[in-house]
């Protein structure tokens, strides 16, 4: 199992995790809500016994005090008393917005209260039928809806601290591939320099016949001095050009195609006159990445790579590196581009990581795989703005 792998399951056991923390905070809340909303029906059954008991009293000497107690300090459950016709007597924890509308506003709340909660009938001595009609107090509306605020305030927090880590944890990243580029620009650009001076005095001391031979080490000393420059542009912001696709994909493959192994053909496709911004140093960088990459997937290095540039809309263009190589599971055509993913025993899994960066970040566009089917191959496809 990769790192990228551990990853997503350490995500979805997380992810499970605060699931099953929401179902139970919503449980047990569900829980006490319903024990409260029996509490509260067996207050107002009370409060409706007290005062049936205090209108059917006949006795002068009887201590009501209790009674009214009970009927008082109903101070949290709104009620609201009427006949068997409807007709309001009276009302309890409630509290009108405008006098003149009191009938209407207490009609109203008699139809909410009716949905909540099943009215209470009782019957008083003289043959006199009432309703007490109530819903639910304020706690337990607050009760009822605290765990979805909860969750709510709970998902905007973790948002909120994930993508704070990921910005943090972005330009840590950021920070480090600069520092790396500029040392080992900065590493390499003395050797160079010193080559570049012993080749020059060579020049002057071999003969004809070892042209060739100086010739080609002078390519690779120029080589590695286009590395150094690119290495250098790594953390700046990089001059772009409007210049040829076709020019800049051929001086690619001019390199590659011969430092390819096995039987592997090339194919170019450009639409003629085609241009786009581009900073020939990093954007062949990223070309010489997708290729090899293409050729490591190829089976027994026998197979083909295509280019295909052209025009899109928007004033765009899209360049395609395909291959008919192993192809790339659809669950891992993000995963590519991570820093260290590869399926290869050998290298850093660096190369698609990198282009991304160049691509995205240096030449605003966009870098992404197109398609892929295992055993039949591979299309990444790069966006560029074509004008300025």
């Amino acid at each position: 199992m990769t790192v990228y792998e551990k990853k997503k399951w350490w995500k979805l056991a997380l992810l499970i995790g605060a699931l099953a923390i929401g179902i139970s905070s919503l449980l047990y809340t569900s829980e006490l809500v319903k024990k409260l909303s029996q509490e509260e029906r067996k207050k107002v059954t009370l409060w409706a016994n007290a005062t049936k008991k205090l209108i059917n009293s006949t006795d002068e000497n009887e201590d009501l005090t209790f009674l009214l107690d009970i009927i008082n300090n109903n101070e949290t459950v709104p009620v609201i008393l009427t006949d068997v016709d409807g007709k309001i007597d009276s009302y309890r924890n409630l509290n009108p917005p405008d006098p003149k509308k009191e009938e209407e506003f207490l009609l109203k709340q008699i139809e909410i209260m009716r949905e909540q909660n099943e009215p209470i009938s009782f019957e008083f001595a003289q043959g006199q039928t009432n309703v007490i009609y109530f819903k639910n107090s304020i706690l337990l509306t607050r009760l009822r809806f605290y765990p979805w605020v909860q969750l709510g305030l709970i998902s905007i927090f973790l948002g909120v601290s994930y993508l704070a880590f990921s910005n943090s944890r972005r330009a840590e990243q950021n920070q480090v591939w600069v520092g790396m580029s500029k040392e080992t620009a900065h590493q390499l650009g003395t050797p160079i320099s010193s080559l570049l001076a012993w080749m020059e005095h060579l020049k002057l001391k071999v003969g004809v016949e070892n042209k060739d031979l100086l010739d080609q080490m002078e390519a690779d000393v120029n080589r590695l001095e286009l590395i150094t420059d690119r290495f250098s542009k790594i953390g700046s912001v990089p001059k772009l050009e409007h210049i040829s696709v076709r020019q800049t994909l051929e001086n690619s493959l001019k390199y590659l195609q011969p430092r390819t192994p096995g039987k592997i053909g090339f194919t170019l496709v450009c639409e003629p006159g085609l241009k786009a911004m581009i900073s020939p140093p990093l954007f062949e960088w990223v070309i010489e990445n997708l290729v090899k990459n293409a050729a490591n997937a190829i089976a027994q290095n026998e197979g083909s790579i295509s280019l295909v540039a052209h025009e899109i809309k928007n004033n765009k263009v899209a360049i395609d590196v395909q291959d008919n190589g192993s192809g790339i599971p659809k669950s891992r055509f993000n995963t590519v581009f991570e820093p260290g993913f590869t399926t290869r025993k050998r290298g850093w899994g660096l190369g698609l990581s990198l282009a991304r960066r160049i691509i995205e970040n240096y030449h605003n566009g966009q870098i992404f795989v197109k398609s892929s089917e295992l055993g039949k191959g591979t299309v990444f496809r790069i966006i560029l703005e074509a004008q300025a």
